[in-house]
């Protein structure tokens, strides 16, 4: 498997690695058939992503989706953070192998599920659904736990 320069730069030297303590909002995604696990942490002052990290268990493409994810969002608007794509993603790092495409929606969905639990803690309603929704090949899409609205 061949990746970019990129992928590798930010598979070797992720940016916004760990935990945010006081997080406003925490996200973790899934896919239990692929192993990777995707948690994100914002910190979120007058609606702007202020600081963001994350902490991913999974293969090289995940760990750089999730590096530029964060990346693309700090210091972003919630609503400009809510439209970040995997395209966008997948754009950033100059591609990824087909294979690996589900990684970057894992990203995408790690992010809004973070900002989900952000609207929960503040009694914010929105219909943001918790871990992905449909997002790769091989997701056990009917999993209710993954796959709850707000």
């Amino acid at each position: 498997m061949v990746y970019t320069k990129q992928v590798m730069e930010h598979f070797t030297n992720p940016q916004n690695v760990g935990e945010i303590e006081d997080a406003d909002g925490i996200g973790e995604v899934g896919n239990a058939k692929c192993g990777d696990i995707m948690k994100m942490y914002l910190k979120i002052e007058n609606n702007i992503i202020t600081d963001i990290k994350f902490k991913t268990f999974g293969c090289g493409a995940a760990i750089a989706t999730s590096s530029v994810a964060t990346e693309m969002i700090k210091g972003r608007t919630i609503d400009e953070a809510l439209k970040l794509t995997n395209k966008e993603v997948i754009d950033e790092l100059g591609g990824l192998p087909p294979a690996k495409i589900h990684c970057s929606v894992l990203a995408e969905e790690a992010v809004k599920s973070a900002i989900a639990d952000y609207y929960r803690r503040n009694g914010i309603e929105s219909d943001l659904l918790i871990g992905c929704d449909g997002c790769c090949e091989g997701c056990d899409h009917n999993d209710k736990e993954l796959h709850r609205p707000l």
